[in-house]
């Protein structure tokens, strides 16, 4: 639905910013970290280098390149990119550490991981697949052309085939396991954030979305109308009928609402009832013909039961900002009140009917 992946979206948007800033200091920290293994593999006794001045140099730009991302006021802001950028930093220095060390290249292939890993927790399936791409190419590249001119023997091409075997099942496992927790997470973000009955905002998620057009019609000086509803007669409705024809009625009515409202707009279900609507940039007069195509709507529909239709009617009431009120609560009870007068008048009607019935007969 249009209003479900509206509040998907903003809390998506929040949600990523907030995991980008952690993540982006878990890859800093991770860089460091493997500044330190590669450190401290130099320390281990019968390591013999191959290239001294290319290590220094690989391990200088490395803690440069570094500082630079994480200090500079230009680089200092959490983006994908710059995760991305940071992960290739990575995997050239594994490469060129591995290229300039006397030691089996399949040993220190796990220095790859690193940057698998945070690919996979913070770019997903695809990237992670690149990176991955990107870490093996690298890998054959230092082990090949380690030493100018000598390309390994068949032996040791088949222990870099095996040592890459293992290193590619936990990159896509990796990858699949972080997939599969994006998903899992998207979900629990919706079903936080909509009502399971309807599909529509909920409480929570419909204040956020006042809160942030209220921001906006202060800001930029336009107008925007809520719109309280009440699906009258649904306690009687549980009462005859029982309440799967009551959670009927209620779905239907947020189809009816889910229909007539465009796609800027947002709709809740306040619970039981209740439902409210908040119609962007929109005046008191707009809203009437809103709240009368719904009405009608809602009186037109019905709901068959072992036979018998049963017909729906609506309550309905409006404020607009700034006419109103400019206070967002404020606003929520002047709308609230009027739905409620609305109701008191249907109320009036019905009752004058009855007594006009009464005296003909």
């Amino acid at each position: 639905m249009r209003l479900l992946s509206r509040v998907a979206h903003d809390l998506g948007v929040q949600v990523e910013q907030a995991e980008l800033r952690g993540l982006a200091r878990n890859t800093s920290d991770g860089s460091w970290l493997l500044l330190a293994l590669a450190g401290l593999y130099l320390f281990t006794p019968g390591t013999e280098l191959l290239r001294p001045d290319l290590v220094v140099a690989a391990f200088a730009a490395f803690v440069v390149f570094s500082l630079v991302l994480r200090f500079l006021p230009r680089f200092r802001r959490p983006t994908r990119r710059k995760i991305l950028v940071e992960l290739a930093g990575m995997i050239v220095f594994v490469t060129v550490f591995l290229f300039s060390i006397e030691t089996r290249a399949g040993m220190l292939l796990m220095l790859y991981l690193p940057p698998v890993i945070i690919a996979a927790l913070t770019l997903g399936r695809w990237p992670t697949f690149a990176v991955t791409t990107l870490s093996v190419c690298g890998f054959l590249l230092a082990a090949l052309l380690r030493v100018p001119g000598e390309i390994p023997p068949g032996r040791e091409l088949v222990e870099l085939a095996i040592a890459l075997a293992p290193f590619l099942l936990v990159c896509y496992v990796t990858a699949v396991l972080a997939h599969e927790i994006e998903t899992a997470k998207e979900r629990i973000r919706i079903l936080s954030e909509t009502d399971e009955l309807t599909g529509l905002c909920n409480l929570r998620s419909f204040s956020r979305l006042h809160r942030q057009e209220h921001e906006r019609a202060l800001r930029h000086h336009r107008q925007y109308t809520i719109v309280m509803m009440d699906l009258n007669g649904l306690k009687q409705i549980n009462d005859t009928w029982g309440h799967e024809v009551g959670d009927r009625a209620i779905i239907l009515f947020a189809n009816i609402i889910a229909r007539l409202i465009r796609s800027t707009d947002a709709a809740a279900r306040l619970g039981g009832d209740e439902f409210v609507a908040l119609l962007a940039e929109t005046d008191a007069e707009q809203a009437l013909r809103v709240m009368h195509r719904i009405r009608a709507a809602t009186e037109r529909s019905s709901i068959e039961v072992g036979g018998h239709m049963v017909r729906l009617s609506v309550s309905v009431g409006a404020a607009s900002f700034p006419d109103d009120s400019d206070i967002l609560r404020e606003l929520i009870a002047a709308a609230d009140a009027a739905m409620y007068r609305d109701k008191e008048q249907r109320k009036q009607k019905q009752r004058e009917e009855l007594t006009a019935e009464a005296e003909v007969v």
